[in-house]
Formats: C-alpha cells, structure tokens, sequence
C-alpha cells in the first residue's frame, strides 16, 4: 500500500515532467503508466529519494519516446504543433510552473533535440540540480552545463520573455477573437505585428494551412477567409458534424493563458493562442487536428 501511496503523491510531478519534455497529454501519461509498473517491480524501501528516483525515470522513457516520436513526426501532414490542455497535468504543483508550460514556450521546446528538452524541463522548470540532470541523461555534469546552456541560448532566442501581463494578452485575444468572428481583416491586422506568423496544425485531418502562413495581411486575410460560411461548413462536414450548428467562441484557460476555443455542440474543433508582443500578435498558433482535442473541456452548449 506504501507503495502506491508514494506513487500516487508524485503522480502530478511525473505527469508534469512527461508531458513538457513530449507535448502530448496522451504519450505523458503512457510514461506515468510504464514509471507505476516500473515502481512496482522495486521496493520502496530501499529508495532513498522517491522523488528523485521516480523523476529519472519518467524523464528517461520521455527522452526515449520524444527520440522515436520526432522520427514519426518527420512525416506528419502539415506542421506539428504540441497538444492543447484545458486542466495543467501538474495542477497541484507551484502556480509559477504555469509559465513553463505556455504553448508558446512548448512549440519552441519542439525545436531542441530530445536531450537538450530534457535537460531544459528539468532545470529551468524543475530548478533540478545539474548533478542530478546528468545522472538522468547519462552524461558528465560539464556536458550537461553545456547542454542547458544551448537550450536557453536557443530558447531565449526564438522566445523573448512576455512583455505583455495575462489580463492585457486576454484582452488582445479577445479583440483578435472578435475581429475574426466579424471577418474584419483590418481589425485583424492592427492586432499583427508586421512579421507575424500563423502555424496551424490540422493532421491531415480538416482543412488546415500545411505551410506557415507568413506576414500580417497574409495571416489576416486567412483568418478572415475561414470566418466565412462556406469555409466554416466544410470544415464541419470534415468533423463529422451537421453543418448548420452554430459555432460557439469562448476565451478560456489552456496550458496556462488565454486562448480561444471555438466548438460545435459542445465539442471542440479548434484552438487558437496568441504569443504577443508590444500590444501585438507576432505568432498565431491554430490547432485544429481533432486527435488533439480530448484534453480541452466541453465549451457552450453540447449535443442533445
């Protein structure tokens, strides 16, 4: 029973690790699964450190799985982008670890090798000793150092820290979400910044850009476009769903900040986050692939 205790306390910490090192709810609990049976094979009694044993091995499976996943996603449709979740798989963990989990953070973290991601989520959103991370990757503590520092040069690169407070980047997006639903194309490109991007991550499964989109007018006449009736009906009837059913557009809370969730008879077919600079959308991130909604709440009214 202690064993099961001890597992169960650390759950939400192994579901936070996993989940930031592989982007997917879905493979983060597979590992959580695979560390329990690997648990359960030892006994508790002779693990000094629980925490730090459980820890080093969900971090190795993840390493493991991102290896072979970033292999399949090689020949994904479109871009891949991480999945959204309305509820942080660590929700029981320190409110500051939010930051760590943004989608715009994760979508960077997709462009680090497995080892340097790795050694990133440990450390800076951990705060894990380099002694430790090194025991957790299989390398000396000066490889490591070395590995985490590429990693933030890398990451501080491509993602400046927010200048912009959660309650102004709600009201952006809910300015960016109404001019969308209006199909105001000059509203939506007063809210982009000049170089502004749009990566929209459908699968292969609903009709979705399968290259960036690049440049304000270019991501505001898109956004524009999809807003009218006969675009949003085909993308229904791709859903499986009656095309005549209103669309329903909510801010709401996922990985950790404001983002819009439009759904259909209470069921979610697309996500749209922000990552906003100086009052403005640098990056639109869509994800409309249906196989990555299971981790967002019901939205609106649902089917009856």
């Amino acid at each position: 029973m202690r064993a099961t205790e001890v597992f169960e306390e650390h759950r939400p910490l192994l579901n936070g690790v996993a989940y930031r090192i592989l982007g997917t709810a879905d493979d983060a609990e597979d590992v959580v699964q695979e560390a329990w049976l690997r648990w359960s094979r030892v006994d508790p009694d002779g693990i000094d450190n629980p925490r730090a044993y459980l820890v080093t091995v969900a971090s190795r499976l993840s390493i493991d799985r991102l290896r072979k996943a970033s292999a399949q996603r090689e020949s994904y449709v479109g871009e891949w982008l991480p999945e959204p979740v309305s509820d942080l798989p660590d929700a029981a963990e320190r409110a500051e670890l939010a930051d760590s989990v943004e989608f715009a953070l994760l979508v960077v973290l997709e462009t680090l090798s497995p080892l340097e991601r790795a050694v990133f989520v440990l450390h800076e959103a951990f705060q894990l000793p380099y002694t430790h991370i090194a025991r957790v990757i299989g390398r000396n503590e000066a490889a490591t150092r070395q590995l985490a520092r590429r990693a933030r040069d890398h990451v501080r690169e491509r993602r400046p820290r927010f200048e912009a407070d959660r309650a102004a980047r709600r009201r952006i997006t809910e300015r960016f979400l109404r001019a969308c639903a209006e199909g105001d194309l000059d509203g939506l490109k007063g809210l982009l910044a000049e170089d502004a991007t749009l990566v929209s991550d459908g699968g292969g499964r609903t009709p979705a850009p399968l290259r960036v989109i690049r440049g304000a007018d270019k991501v505001g006449r898109f956004l524009a476009a999809v807003s009218r009736e006969r675009n949003t009906s085909r993308f229904l009837r791709s859903l499986g769903l009656a095309s005549a059913a209103p669309v329903h557009m909510e801010i709401t809370g996922v990985n950790g900040g404001p983002a819009a969730v439009l759904s259909v008879e209470g069921v979610p077919i697309t996500v749209l986050t922000l990552d906003v600079f100086e009052g403005r959308a640098r990056h639109v991130y869509m994800v409309a692939n249906p196989d990555k909604m299971s981790r967002l709440r019901a939205i609106g009214p649902s089917r009856t």
